[in-house]
C-alpha cells in the first residue's frame, strides 16, 4: 500500500516536473526538445493517471498524485529558474544624463545601447540591454550598486535578429 502510493507521488511528480520545463521550452522557441519531451511527459501521465483511475476507492491515491502534482510544478519551476533559457532584453532609465554606468556595464561585457529621453523632471539617460538570463543577477546588481535611483524594467524577447548583439552576446556568456 505506502509503495503504491509512492509510486503515484513520483509518478505525479515527474510528469508535471516534464510538462513544466516543456511548457517553458515551447514558450522559448525550442521546436525541436519540446516536442520529444512532451513524449516522455504524456507516457508519465497515462501511467499515473491509470494507476489512480483503477484505485479510486483509495482517497490516499488521490491525495498522493495531487500532492506529486504540486510538487512537481514547484520543481519544474525551480528547474527552469536555474537552467534560465533565453534572453532579457532591459531598459535601464537613469536620473542623470552623465552617469558612468553605460562604461561600466559594458567593460563587464554587457551590450548596451545608450539614447536620451526627457522624462516628467527632467532629461534622462535610457539604456537598452540585452543578455542571457542566466546574466540577468549580474546585471541588477551592477546597476543597483552605481544607480539606485534607476527604474528598470525588463522582458523576454521572443525573436532577436541581426546587430551586433546576436553574435557578441551569445559568443560572451556561453558557459
Amino acid at each position: 500500500m505506502i509503495w503504491t502510493l509512492v509510486i503515484i507521488f513520483v509518478i505525479s511528480f515527474v510528469y508535471i516536473t516534464l510538462n513544466t520545463l516543456r511548457f517553458m521550452l515551447t514558450m522559448k522557441g525550442y521546436r525541436n526538445l519540446a516536442p520529444i519531451l512532451s513524449v516522455v511527459e504524456i507516457t508519465v501521465y497515462v501511467l499515473g493517471l491509470a494507476m489512480v483511475l483503477n484505485r479510486l476507492d483509495n482517497v490516499l491515491n488521490i491525495i498522493a498524485y495531487a500532492l506529486g502534482y504540486g510538487v512537481g510544478v514547484r520543481v519544474g519551476i525551480i528547474i527552469e529558474d536555474k537552467l534560465a533559457l533565453g534572453y532579457i532584453m532591459a531598459t535601464v532609465i537613469l536620473p542623470s544624463t552623465d552617469s558612468e554606468l553605460p562604461k561600466i556595464l559594458r567593460s563587464s561585457g554587457f551590450g548596451v545601447t545608450q539614447s536620451h529621453a526627457e522624462g516628467l523632471e527632467g532629461d534622462r539617460l535610457v539604456l537598452d540591454i540585452l543578455t542571457p538570463r542566466n546574466q540577468e543577477r549580474k546585471l541588477y546588481g551592477i546597476v543597483n550598486d552605481r544607480e539606485p535611483k534607476a527604474f528598470i524594467i525588463t522582458y523576454e524577447p521572443k525573436y532577436i535578429s541581426g546587430g551586433f548583439w546576436v553574435k557578441r552576446v551569445r559568443r560572451r556568456f556561453r558557459q
